[in-house]
């Protein structure tokens, strides 16, 4: 199969435009260039809907959205694509038209599509192709579910990267193997003889038996058909619990992976609480300091205030001479006693208000027990005690003032290590995610534990089934053997069941060498690509394994998967392209595009040169739509390769041209 043109009219952006496909097996490479934005992912979709009537656009209204605007109520546009190609030795014209309608309430309305499909032979004869005969012929030529691997873009291959990671494309793989390298129809000539399916040819056979023991005979056929449909059941809910088995298997290899990441972060979350424990303890230890030394202070803040007073007094008292006022051996009393008798010793009159009597009564302030003296040594001694307070609550301030202050170092230094930490684990709680991630391992390993019991069960069940319908079916034998019809209806069958077993055992030998075939073939594209001493492993389930020196399981990366995915697709296009070659028959596919939207998005520069150089040896026809950026850089690495290259010219957001 090779494109020779796509032609574009009112398709989205493209109003009219029509693209050529270099058709040279040497140059054999189509570039398609323009930048983001510009249409290549729209014009890559006409090939899906011009063949299937299918996009990806969220948006099923293909009328260019210009036109859809100066519409009048009641006026029609088409939408139309164009893809002409040689499929075997015939020139194909496939055509999807589809009209649009606006109506007076100015809504845009699709009609159905129309396919048509022409087909010219060698000698010139051209047949028109009547509708229904249109889509099986297109899936003659390209079934839609294997058209993925030649129609696809640069997302759909990391979201196939992820299933393949998961588990998840064994069957799809296994399905474009067998439809890509001539088995498939063998796979429908098995299904076609298959035992136990009452459509089948053996089906048909059993239902066959007469005379007087047929009724019992299709008792025994009924008990057999039901066991090897029970037995059918089995097998496939066999092969549905080991894909389920492998996927939790990787599920929990990628959890446990997670966790990995997590440990440290774990750790640092684990400190981070204790040191926020510590922060917390150092506050409140602060707050106890600071209530202490309030409480010390304001036992001795009245001496505190005192003391400039106290000192003034001293000062005073220093300065003044207080020993000659003291008369000896003589006491207040005496005073007072000589005043109340008005009479000194002297014989003065001491009359009240007198000088004399005045004189004496000054006497009593220096006299015991109040006297100047002692009053001034009793002050001195009273403020030494206050100053010898002043200097304990001062001593022992500073040294609750020196505790707060090394606390409050402690807290600064805590706080700081818990912002580091803090900045480290982006905020998040690093413990309630292991305890999900220890959650989803622990449904894992249910999940694990549940199959392994079904699977036990199972095939148990399945080796009592299987020797009930051997033996039903040796009974049945013998039955046979009573009548000539019946026996002649038996020998039949033991034909059919001959000729089933032997297109089996040769089915099963070709598809496990095509099978080997192809890991090696992936196995060179992988390398080439991925150059990390990496090797594939297909089981013959179609599951793919990454391998490094002989243990099995790798994590891969995103670019490995990228790269498992590449080197699957071109490793069985290039197998069907040597299958087509060897035997150039019909029973076998012929070479295939690659028509691919932003293939090189996902990888580097090294890995891009690498895909580059293999892909025009690989496929018979490439054709890339790729971004102005990499576009230089594929065209660099696939030089002579390009024959035919066309660029965008956005005119504006409704329209675009091709250069």
């Amino acid at each position: 199969m090779l494109l020779q043109s796509i032609e574009l009219e009112n398709f989205r952006q493209f109003v009219k435009e029509k693209v050529d496909f270099s058709t040279d097996k040497e140059k054999n490479v189509t570039l398609i260039i323009g930048d983001n934005g510009t249409g290549k992912t729209t014009f890559a979709q006409a090939f899906m809907w011009c063949l299937y009537g299918s996009t990806d656009f969220n948006d099923k209204i293909l009328l260019n959205r210009a036109i859809q605007e100066k519409m009048t109520p009641d006026e029609t546009y088409t939408v139309r694509v164009k893809l002409s190609l040689i499929h075997g030795s015939a020139f194909y014209e496939i055509e999807r038209k589809q009209d649009y309608k606006k109506s007076f309430g100015n809504k845009i309305i699709p009609s159905n599509t129309i396919l048509n499909v022409s087909i010219k032979s060698e000698d010139g004869n051209t047949k028109y192709l009547k509708p229904l005969e249109c889509e099986t012929e297109i899936k003659r030529i390209l079934p839609e579910e294997l058209s993925k691997y030649f129609f696809f873009d640069g997302e759909r291959i990391e979201k196939m990267s992820k299933e393949i990671a998961n588990g998840k494309r064994s069957g799809s793989f296994k399905q474009a193997v067998t439809g890509l390298t001539g088995l498939q129809a063998t796979q429908t000539a098995l299904l076609h003889l298959k035992p136990g399916r009452s459509t089948s040819v053996m089906g048909k056979i059993n239902e066959g038996y007469s005379g007087d023991s047929a009724e019992k005979l299709n008792n025994y056929t009924k008990k057999i058909t039901d066991l090897e449909e029970e037995i059918e059941r089995i097998d496939n809910r066999l092969a549905e619990i080991d894909d389920e088995m492998r996927t939790a298997k990787v599920s929990k290899n990628q959890f446990q992976e997670e966790i990995k990441k997590y440990a440290e972060s774990e750790k640092l979350q684990k400190e981070r609480e204790d040191l926020q424990g510590n922060v917390i303890a150092l506050k409140k230890n602060k707050a106890t300091l600071i209530k202490n030394a309030c409480s010390v202070f304001n036992r001795n803040a009245g001496q505190f205030f005192a003391l400039p007073l106290v000192d003034r007094a001293l000062d005073i008292v220093n300065k003044s001479d207080f020993s000659d006022k003291t008369i000896p051996e003589m006491h207040s009393k005496t005073i007072k006693f000589l005043l109340n008798r008005g009479i000194c010793i002297c014989g003065t009159h001491l009359d009240q208000g007198s000088v004399a009597y005045n004189k004496v009564n000054e006497l009593i302030d220096y006299l015991p027990p109040q006297s100047i003296g002692v009053v001034v040594q009793q002050f001195i001694k009273d403020s030494r005690l206050t100053y010898s307070n002043e200097t304990s609550l001062f001593s022992e301030l500073t040294s609750q003032i020196e505790s707060i202050s090394m606390n409050d170092d402690s807290i600064s230094d805590l706080e700081q290590r818990i912002e580091i930490i803090s900045q480290k684990l982006s905020g998040g709680d690093v413990s309630f995610t292991v305890n999900k991630l220890n959650e989803q391992i622990k449904i894992c390993d249910e999940q694990l534990k549940d199959n392994e019991a079904e699977k036990f069960k199972l095939i148990s069940n399945l080796g009592a089934k299987t020797q009930e319908k051997n033996t039903k079916e040796s009974e049945r034998a013998q039955l046979t053997l009573l009548d000539k019809q019946n026996r002649q209806i038996e020998i039949t069958r033991e034909y059919a069941q001959k000729v089933y077993d032997e297109l089996l055992e040769e089915y099963t030998q070709r598809e496990k060498e095509i099978r080997e075939e192809l890991e090696v073939s992936m196995n060179d594209i992988f390398k080439s690509i991925y150059n990390g001493g990496l090797s594939l492993n297909i089981d013959e389930n179609y599951n793919i394994d990454v391998y490094a020196s002989d243990v099995a399981g790798v994590e891969t990366s995103t670019a490995q998967s990228i790269s498992v995915i590449f080197a699957f697709i071109t490793a069985i296009i290039k197998m069907a392209r040597k299958s087509y070659e060897e035997n150039q028959d019909v029973s076998y596919s012929e070479p295939y595009p690659l028509v691919m939207d932003a293939p090189l998005s996902a990888f580097d520069k090294r890995r891009i040169e690498a895909i580059c150089k293999s892909l025009p040896e690989t496929a018979e026809q490439v054709i890339i739509f790729i971004k102005d950026t990499d576009g230089e850089l594929a065209e660099e690495h696939l030089g002579s390769k390009v024959n035919a290259r066309h660029s965008f010219n956005k005119i504006d957001e409704f329209h675009t041209e091709l250069n």
